[in-house]
């Protein structure tokens, strides 16, 4: 994927370089140093260079296309070394750690001033990474909040931002509530109605009823029923 990645650049440059200046002698692609920005939970173990991928190329030595790549494993780096290091990459490492939206919100307003001195690049940079980062953690319903909080944006405005992000990790929380709560109502509903049949089958079966007449009038299952059976024979 890097190498695409690389190969894909470079065409572009090239494609985009007028042909008198790409057919000069002194004509050079820029130079590239991939980087993977990693935070798994596991260690990292892929192969650092690209040669490793080619089969025998411990035979083939300087012959072979090569490459190094850097590694970034945001989750190495403790969140004290990450707030005093105040920089763009030092934020995106702190907030792209393996965390809760909660924790993730904390970091932001504890990043609010670093925020508020990146360049316009930067912001920009900070705020689209951060859709990334924040948007998969947030139910389809309300990812599109998080754009339009994300989008409206300005460095002087971050914890205005903040506040917002915060609104929507409460309405989630909220509406996560409601759902569990819908969800043991039902459930519990549905446990009394089971309680229900199985003391009218019960009845059914103190009074000699067939067990297939009491299946259809309680819509139980027949080894439900035979269960029930046996244990009132002990």
């Amino acid at each position: 994927r890097l190498l695409l990645y690389m190969v894909e650049v470079w065409r572009d440059v090239y494609n985009n370089t007028p042909l008198n200046l790409r057919e000069r002698k002194d004509f050079r692609l820029p130079p590239i140093i991939p980087a993977v920005l990693y935070n798994g939970a596991t260690n990292w173990t892929a192969a650092r260079t690209f040669k490793e991928m080619q089969a025998g190329y411990e035979e083939f030595g300087k012959y072979l296309l090569d490459f190094r790549y850097l590694l970034f494993d945001v989750n190495r780096y403790s969140e004290e070394e990450l707030l005093k290091a105040a920089n763009l990459i030092a934020s995106v490492f702190l907030l792209d750690q393996r965390i809760s939206p909660q924790e993730l919100v904390k970091r932001l307003r504890k990043l609010a001033g670093v925020v508020k001195t990146l360049s316009p690049d930067e912001f920009r940079y900070l705020m689209a990474w951060l859709k990334n980062v924040i948007k998969p953690k947030m139910p389809a319903d309300m990812q599109a909040k998080v754009d339009s909080y994300l989008d409206a944006t300005n460095p002087w405005e971050v914890e205005k931002m903040i506040s917002n992000l915060e609104l929507v990790l409460e309405e989630m929380q909220r509406e996560a509530w409601l759902r569990g709560l819908e969800k043991g109502k039902l459930e519990g509903e549905l446990e009394g109605e089971r309680k229900a049949k199985l003391q009218v089958a019960e009845n059914l079966l103190l009074l000699n009823v067939d067990v297939d007449t009491i299946v259809k009038a309680t819509g139980l299952s027949l080894e439900e029923i035979e269960k029930l059976k046996k244990q009132l024979e002990h």
